[in-house]
């Protein structure tokens, strides 16, 4: 990651709990070919005194071949992010920029043996149903046959993070006036990222019966 500015620069535990708390990221490899990337979500976990990332891909995904032990994989998180405007800042001469948040984890990716596959779903259901306000639901809520059809159908690959990187690009190096300018601006916006993709969503299939009070 291409940091800009110090000041920009994520600490790496808080790069962590970011990364953890988001779940959700892109990770990319290399063949012969060239760059192999697949959109995952994923659990980190602390081994003794290693940070674990785990995934899992479907068996055929060209990823899992490449996850020998030896070969470096790249998880890229990406949390909000938006454009600003040139004529949104309180002083003249600015350039419009884009405000984001990304961590990069990298380090060598080792594929499981397929026996862990059911606590890697466990875990990873776990965390992501903990974000939900309902009860959760896990895999033992699953018919036994599907259950276990569709856990042979993964792998999971252990990822041993190396490097962090992390980057929170906020405006952090502009004045107080042009901070609380931009702030306001986007604090006007009405969107989020669960609206958008809602809408976006209906719009692809706009008959039918929506709740429109959501």
């Amino acid at each position: 990651m291409h940091i800009l500015r110090p000041q920009f620069r994520i600490e790496q535990e808080r790069a962590l709990a970011f990364a953890a708390a988001r779940g959700f990221g892109v990770i990319v490899a290399a063949d012969d070919r060239g760059p192999r990337a697949s959109h995952v979500p994923f659990v980190i976990e602390r081994r003794d005194d290693r940070v674990i990332v785990q995934i899992h891909l479907t068996a055929k995904n060209p990823l899992v071949e490449l996850a020998d032990g030896k070969r470096r994989f790249l998880l890229i998180v990406s949390g909000d992010d938006a454009y600003v405007s040139n004529d949104w800042y309180a002083s003249p001469d600015n350039v419009s920029t884009w405000l984001y948040e990304a961590v990069h984890l990298s380090g060598v990716a080792q594929l499981r043996e397929t026996g862990d596959n059911r606590g890697h779903g466990d875990a990873l259901l776990a965390v992501s149903e903990a974000r939900l306000p309902k009860q959760p639901w896990d895999l033992a809520q699953m018919e036994p046959g599907k259950r276990e059809m569709m856990l042979a159908a993964i792998r999971v690959i252990d990822l041993t993070v190396d490097e962090i990187e992390g980057q929170s690009k906020l405006n952090q190096h502009k004045s107080d006036a042009d901070h609380v300018a931009v702030a306001t601006r986007l604090a006007r916006a009405e969107e989020t990222a669960s609206r958008r993709l809602a809408d976006k969503m209906r719009a692809l299939r706009p008959g039918l019966d929506y709740d429109e009070s959501a």
